[in-house]
């Protein structure tokens, strides 16, 4: 993205296209590894410092590129140590990341669009609609700001060691810049050096892409499936009237695995629509044909919806018939419900602004 300068965001470059502008400016290629090890190992704002770079590259650099920070407005910390930041984009539009704490280690939620065009009924960001794609530099940025944040606070011991595509927006429909983040993401020699097994892209179900992510990523894949049949699951996620169910779990069988890893289903568990006996074992049936397990994930409640969380008695029922029948399955109990950073509840204040309510002691969405 370029701003008001007229400078490109450096960041938005892939390797590839760094390497074919220093061609063009008669400056050998050695010398994009040598930027991309200052701007993402190394946590560098300017070609300035960079100095194994002779002045006129870092002057050159300084002229046509700049390297930017996300504008962090907001940040909320959750009673169980979730961290929900909003940042503005340099045009304005507004994205979430959440920073969740594990026993050893960190795990970063982020977006890949502002809003989203899938329209999932349990979804607050689908209120917003889709906006615009992120671009590969801003999705990378949620993960670089971060852990320049870590390295730099009261405790620098618990690392980012995970990351999950599950923030706001479709991967898939963001195909490009998620790709060519997901190349920076994982280098090891210049990039920010995350392993593949430790990244998680979820998607609704954009089928077209399935075969393309297995071929350009090693990445884990969770599927957004909520329903194992088509009339319910069309009902809270419009993409299955374009991808029915029965073509997803073909696509999924197809997948290109290693071997020792299974597709992850989301399964939101919403009371009285897909939490009944009968429900769990269609998904079995469903299921059956792919090597597969399964998040439970009981339904954060929200004021603009109607939709309810399941009583616990219920989740707990759910969860036993899936494993009583070989289902390899786990109750995932969102973190962040206190500061709508849970599942579901990312929404980035476009429309919606955080308000105090009485009948809670966190914080809940309001229309303005």
């Amino acid at each position: 993205m370029t701003n008001l300068s007229g400078k490109k965001e450096i960041k938005d470059l892939t390797f590839k296209q760094l390497v074919l502008w220093l061609e063009q400016h008669s400056i050998k290629p050695f010398r994009a590894n040598q930027v991309f090890k200052w701007i993402y190992q190394k946590q560098a704002d300017s070609f300035e410092i960079m100095t194994d770079l002779s002045k006129e590259i870092r002057s050159l650099l300084s002229e046509n590129f700049l390297i930017g920070r996300l504008e962090k407005i907001r940040a909320e910390k959750s009673k169980d140590g979730s961290v929900k930041n909003l940042f503005r984009l340099t045009d304005g539009n507004l994205i979430e990341s959440v920073l969740i704490p594990e026993r050893k280690h960190y795990t970063l939620c982020i977006s890949t669009q502002v809003g989203c065009a899938q329209g999932c009924k349990f979804c607050l960001t689908s209120k917003s609609g889709f906006i615009r794609n992120l671009t590969c530099g801003e999705i990378i940025a949620q993960i670089r700001d971060q852990i320049q944040e870590i390295n730099n606070g009261p405790d620098d011991s618990i690392k980012l060691t995970n990351i999950v595509f599950m923030g706001m927006g479709e991967p898939l429909a963001n195909y490009t810049n998620v790709i060519n983040a997901l190349n920076i993401i994982t280098n090891r020699d210049m990039g920010l050096s995350f392993s593949n097994r430790r990244i998680t892209i979820s998607t609704a179900g954009i089928l077209p892409k399935f075969l393309d992510l297995a071929r350009d990523t090693k990445v884990n894949l969770a599927v957004s499936l909520n329903a194992a049949d088509n009339k319910t699951r069309s009902m809270l996620m419009p993409v299955n009237k374009r991808y029915p169910v029965e073509n997803l779990i073909k696509e999924c069988r197809k997948f290109n695995l290693a071997s020792n890893r299974k597709i992850t289903f989301e399964y939101i568990l919403i009371k009285g629509i897909n939490d009944s006996a009968n429900d769990a074992r269609r998904l079995i049936k469903l299921l059956h044909p792919v090597r597969a397990k399964v998040n439970l994930i009981p339904f954060n409640e929200n004021e603009y919806t109607d939709f309810l969380r399941p009583d616990e008695s219920e989740i707990k029922a759910f969860n036993n018939i899936l494993q009583e029948n070989g289902l390899t399955s786990i109750i995932r109990y969102s973190k962040g419900q206190d500061i709508s950073a849970a599942c579901g509840q990312l929404e980035t204040f476009t429309k919606y602004t955080l308000t105090p309510v009485s009948k809670t002691s966190g914080l809940t969405v309001k229309q303005i």
